[in-house]
């Protein structure tokens, strides 16, 4: 599944899923740029790990949901490492569990900008030099909280379900351009999100369900990165605006 000669944006790149994707993008011979909000040891030490694998790699702080900052983000991207053909939308944040009728609206305008907002923002700035390469690939890391959409939880199940909704609009734009476009949706992953949930829920540790998890453990970040390189290969030749479901087949998936 070689990447060789692609540029990859990764948002929420610096840990978690996002960190996974983009490791297992540069085992395939992609060259990452590791986007981040707020941790730049956090950043810094994806970006080594990237480059021990012989890939080349920068960090580009910005904030996806604000549009000036993607900007500047793209173009430094571009003129660093070369024009992006893979987007991967993975930055994401949890709402607070609160009730609509004590849902702060802010808190849905930033659930919903980080979700939503932001892969338009990304897609729209990256698009023109995408559609100048050989192939783009724009991927949309959404949540199984959109099969269920759970009381408590209405700015991620509205940003989670906007994001899906664009996905499947711009995958039918872009065909001609020979840009696919596809949603990933992971369950309760183990990483620091997945941690802290996991918790809000009366769980010590995630780990500690296992036991009940399909295939005996939780969903692990490279068991999505492994999904989403290869929607965005060349063994992916005709799978477009779909959206896959990363949840082991269980019954009940968990949240993400």
């Amino acid at each position: 599944m070689s990447l060789k000669g692609r540029v990859a944006l990764v948002t929420g790149g610096s840990r978690g899923i996002g960190r996974a994707i983009a490791l297992a993008l540069a085992e395939d011979g992609a060259d990452i740029a590791v986007n981040y909000r707020r941790d730049d040891a956090e950043a810094a030490r994806t970006v080594a790990s990237i480059k021990a694998l012989g890939r080349r790699a920068a960090a580009f702080k910005a904030s996806v949901d604000v549009i000036e900052e993607d900007a500047a983000m793209v173009e430094r991207v571009k003129n660093e490492l070369g024009p992006i053909s893979i987007l991967i939308n993975n930055a994401g944040i949890a709402s607070r569990g609160n009730t609509v009728a004590d849902t702060d609206p802010l808190e849905m305008a930033r659930v919903v900008g980080v979700h939503a907002f932001a892969p338009f923002y990304l897609s729209k700035l990256v698009l023109p030099q995408m559609r100048g390469t050989k192939r783009g690939d724009i991927i949309v890391i959404s949540s199984v909280a959109t099969l269920f959409f759970a009381a408590r939880g209405a700015p991620y199940n509205m940003g989670k379900a906007a994001g899906e909704a664009f996905a499947y609009t711009l995958a039918k734009e872009e065909r001609p351009h020979n840009i696919y476009v596809n949603v990933v949706a992971p369950p309760l992953t183990d990483t620091d999100m997945g941690q802290r949930l996991a918790k809000s829920l009366g769980i010590a540790q995630i780990h500690d369900l296992d036991k009940t998890a399909p295939f005996g453990h939780v969903c692990a970040p490279e068991d999505v990165a492994n999904v989403v390189r290869f929607l965005v290969s060349e063994r992916n030749t005709y799978v477009s605006g779909e959206k896959i479901s990363v949840h082991g087949g269980a019954d009940r998936p968990g949240f993400a």
